[in-house]
């Protein structure tokens, strides 16, 4: 009945003929559409999910896809990117080299620019041929690749690259988050194997022994249940014994015992230290835990290997499946398992190995008390906090456990673990550990520092009053360290800057700023400096706010986006852009999101309505990406304004539902009064003026820095609401309040321009709003400028001074119109053209939602770009934009043209008429 010794039957292909050629089509596609796609194979251990993808990736590289293929491996998933890294580093053509490949891993701190440096690899190579990438085992990866793989997909899908996975079936796992995110966006395909049918069994059988399998074997198969793994495992015990003599096995482990039962003892010690280590490990790390010398061990690896249960790469040993391996494992006894694994964390980490490389043996060997394996807890998180924040606030939450009792080593630990947990966004975790820690009552200098760790949990819940007596209390019980008072003293002067006396506030921040010098602490510092530059701009102080974060951002260059922001303020759009196109160092890269709420600002400014849009639309998928929401509500208040601007009702609902949406998880103070004012601007728009000067009210309720926080741009509109709600009262304290708003920043265009805007507008009168035409034509704010224009003209108007009112019509409707603003620009033509002219003209045709003629100007510049055959990189470049807009840009161009790939954009392009 045995075979020849032959290797046995690559035992997934049989049976799995419909699902081999699902997965032909895809590739198929892939090479013949110039697109990405997408396929995950599930399914339960050893049912071919590994040989299934080897063939796929095998046919693949014969129809001229560079391949890389890698395995994710269970003790390696908190390793960051090593997953990925096994895919991108193997394989007949390497996507990266291993210096690259390093360098990349150095800055793996920044995701964001990670994810997109990688893509331009990954497209570079796609651009002459397709790609495929392989991950066999993705249940297992580690959360950086995971992050990457959720993003990679859809950013490439313009591209000839293929992704093929496998995992274990099991709900709202790794696998099928990256199905979710890439569905709709690229084709994928979700192939589920079961149990083989018993003709394919048997069909293994043959091929496995070298003849027509008998009666009796193929009723023995009947015991593997489809499953080709375990029907192997049974015929390999055909081979090696007298089949009389073999029971059916109950189960897997059963199966493996009776594999292993003749081997010698010191070869099973061998698998059984190797298993603990993992399916893939070191010949002298099992040495190690076995307490013998490698070349003792030789006999032992010999054997194993004879035997067919590991495999010897090189470098590793690993074994033959996962299966194998779980096995061997579930043989050593649970009690022997922890202490195996403690001795493993200990060994690799005085072997060179990094604290990450130990954590998940301290996972599973650590005990309550066990202060060695606290402290490599500690170390692991504080290096993967920068890319996975919510791996390290695991970490931190277990090292806490592990502290049993009150003491200085626990607060510590707590404090490490609260600041961690804020990092990854668990706020309310981080507020509830904290409190358990102040309830044990620590000394009064820990107090102090546990409260400091609070401070930036507080300011994310926006509990800027709990903020506020907390640091209060620490402060007034004393007992801490300078650097500590310097921090709380910072932290109240933060929550001071919500208050309405920012008066107070500001000597607050001036005395935590002294305190913060004198004791030398960064934190503080930075502390200082950030809460002394929101009151400033609370205050609507725009260049002392504007010096307060040009210090923070020379202390701290992820600050960077506040100093932008600060810049425009100030009407200063040139030094704003030379900043955006500064080179992005590692802290800004952190903090992309905010980067790009600053470029979508200063596009905004400039009247590049669509860059605006496209920059906050990435801003928010950047933020959803990273968990981080923090302007979200306001960058859908300005994408709605900017729906209306062009005549896009509907998408302008849809914006203002998402920032309500938005509003309910994040409903600060700032957020509120943003949502009331889009409130008023889509009731002035739907005929309803009572509720929009109610929801005018209601920001003035919020107090004197929330309205200009708000309405520093934006004073002219919420003037003319009240104006035509019949409310002269509101709209004279508005225009109050922007002159006195202009008097505190008279070097700003835009800020005196508006107060005469406002101030014309309530009296109105035309020399008063000539001269604020006059004014803001310093200002670099073009819709501004457009709208002085347009109360100008209508205006002169009223007066019945035709001549001059036509030209400045004219003037606003060109600047609306070359700015996209279509709505607002036929809303200045039926002023310029007379009611009687504007009923008799036909209305213009609505933008079309498909096709060529649906592209924005922005949209063409980029799909022109690509066509010829620039990245994303060095269309961003040439258009002076991040390459994340760029692909915002694309994918709008690709849904409007229905098309799927950089190749079918190309040959449509070049289908267009000249001119």
């Amino acid at each position: 009945m045995a075979g020849s010794g032959g290797p046995l039957s690559r035992s997934g292909l049989r049976g799995r003929e419909a699902e081999l050629e699902e997965l032909q089509a895809l590739i198929t596609s892939v090479a013949r559409t110039g697109g990405g796609g997408l396929a995950l194979i599930q399914g339960e251990p050893g049912i071919g999910k590994t040989t299934l993808l080897a063939e796929a990736v095998s046919r693949a590289g014969a129809a001229g896809f560079a391949v890389g293929l890698g395995k994710a491996e269970e003790l390696h998933h908190v390793v960051p990117l090593s997953s990925l890294a096994a895919s991108l580093l193997h394989g007949d053509r390497p996507l990266l080299s291993d210096g690259a490949f390093v360098d990349l891993a150095r800055r793996h701190d920044q995701r964001i620019w990670l994810v997109e440096r990688l893509a331009e690899a990954v497209e570079a190579l796609a651009g002459s041929g397709p790609v495929l990438i392989g991950l066999d085992d993705v249940q297992w990866a580690d959360a950086l690749s995971r992050f990457a793989l959720q993003q990679l997909p859809t950013r490439l899908r313009t591209s000839p690259v293929l992704w093929l996975l496998t995992a274990r079936q099991e709900p709202a796992g790794p696998a099928e988050e990256v199905v979710a995110a890439a569905t709709g966006n690229l084709p994928t395909v979700t192939v589920a194997l079961g149990p083989l049918s018993g003709a394919a069994i048997g069909q293994l059988a043959d091929d496995a022994l070298g003849t027509a399998a008998d009666t009796f074997v193929r009723d023995l198969l009947g015991g593997a249940g489809g499953n080709p793994f375990l029907a192997v495992e049974l015929l390999a015990g055909l081979r090696t014994a007298d089949a009389a003599e073999q029971a059916v096995p109950s189960g897997l482990v059963a199966g493996v015992r009776g594999r292993l039962g003749s081997l010698r003892p010191d070869t099973l010690h061998f698998l059984r230290m190797g298993a603990v280590l993992g399916r893939r490990f070191g010949f002298q790390d099992a040495a190690a835990l076995c307490g013998q010398s490698a070349a003792a061990l030789v006999p032992a690896l010999e054997e194993a290997v004879r035997a067919g249960l590991l495999d010897d790469d090189g470098d590793h040993l690993v074994f033959r499946h996962d299966l194998l391996r779980q096995a061997v494992y579930a043989d050593v006894p649970p009690s022997a398992r922890k202490a195996l694994h403690r001795e493993a964390a200990r060994h690799l980490v005085a072997a060179g190995g990094r604290p990450v490389d130990a954590v998940p043996h301290i996972l599973r060997g650590a005990v309550p008390g066990d202060e060695e394996a606290v402290a490599l807890l500690r170390r692991a998180a504080e290096d993967v906090l920068p890319v996975t924040p919510g791996l390290a606030a695991d970490l931190m939450t277990r090292a806490l456990e592990l502290v049993p009792s009150p003491g200085p080593l626990k607060f510590a630990v707590g404090e490490q673990a609260i600041l961690t947990l804020t990092r990854a966004g668990r706020n309310r975790e981080a507020l509830s550990a904290g409190d358990r820690l102040l309830a044990e009552r620590p000394p009064l200098a820990t107090f102090g520092r546990l409260q400091a760790a609070l401070g930036g949990t507080l300011w994310s819940l926006d509990l800027a009053e709990e903020l506020r007596r907390r640091t209060e209390a620490a402060l007034t019980t004393g007992g801490s360290a300078p650097e500590i008072c310097a921090r709380l003293a910072a932290l109240r002067a933060l929550a001071l800057s919500r208050g309405r006396d920012l008066v107070a506030a500001r000597e607050a921040g001036e005395a935590a700023l002294r305190a913060a010098t004198a004791a030398g602490d960064r934190e503080a510092h930075v502390l200082a400096l950030s809460g002394l530059g929101e009151i400033a701009l609370n205050a609507g102080e725009t260049a002392l706010g504007l010096e307060r974060f040009a210090a923070l951002s020379a202390i701290d260059s992820g600050f960077l986006p506040e100093e932008i922001v600060a810049h425009l303020h100030a009407d200063d759009f040139a030094a704003a852009e030379r900043l955006l196109l500064g080179p992005a160092d590692k802290a800004v890269a952190t903090r992309q999101a905010m980067l790009l709420w600053a470029r979508g600002q200063h596009d905004l400014g400039l009247g590049r309505l669509d860059d605006a849009e496209a920059g906050f639309e990435t801003m928010e998928r950047l933020e959803d990406e990273l968990r981080v929401p923090v302007q979200q509500v306001n960058g859908r208040v300005i994408r709605s304004r900017l729906a209306l601007l062009r005549g896009d009702r509907e998408a302008a609902r849809e914006h203002l539902a998402a920032a309500r949406e938005r509003l309910a998880v994040k409903p600060n103070p700032g957020n509120t009064a943003a949502v009331r004012f889009l409130e008023a601007v889509h009731a002035e728009a739907d005929g309803d003026l009572g509720l929009a000067v109610d929801r005018i009210r209601q920001i003035q309720r919020e107090g004197f820095f929330m309205r200009w926080r708000l309405l520093r741009d934006w004073v002219d509109a919420a003037v003319r609401m009240a104006l035509r709600g019949g409310a002269p009262e509101l709209a004279e304290d508005l225009a109050a309040q922007a002159e006195a708003h202009a008097g505190r920043n008279p070097s700003v265009p835009t800020a005196t321009g508006l107060a005469a805007q406002a101030r014309g507008l309530v009296a109105n009168d035309p020399a008063v709003l000539e001269h604020a035409v006059e004014l803001l034509a310093e200002s670099p704010r073009r819709l501004v400028r457009a709208a002085a224009y347009a109360d100008l003209g209508r205006a002169l108007l009223a007066a019945g001074r035709k001549d001059r009112a036509t030209a400045a019509l004219a003037h606003a409707r060109g600047a609306f119109a070359e700015s996209g603003a279509h709505a607002a620009a036929e809303e200045v033509r039926r002023a310029l053209e007379g009611p009687e002219a504007g009923l008799r003209k036909a209305a213009a045709a609505p933008r079309p939602v498909q096709g060529w003629g649906a592209l924005t100007a922005s949209e063409r510049k980029v799909a022109h770009l690509i066509a010829q055959g620039h990245t994303n990189r060095s269309a961003a470049e040439t258009l002076v934009v991040s390459p994340h807009t760029v692909n915002t840009h694309l994918t709008a161009v690709f849904r409007k043209l229905s098309i799927s790939s950089r190749v079918q954009l190309a040959n449509l392009v070049a289908s267009l008429p000249e001119g």
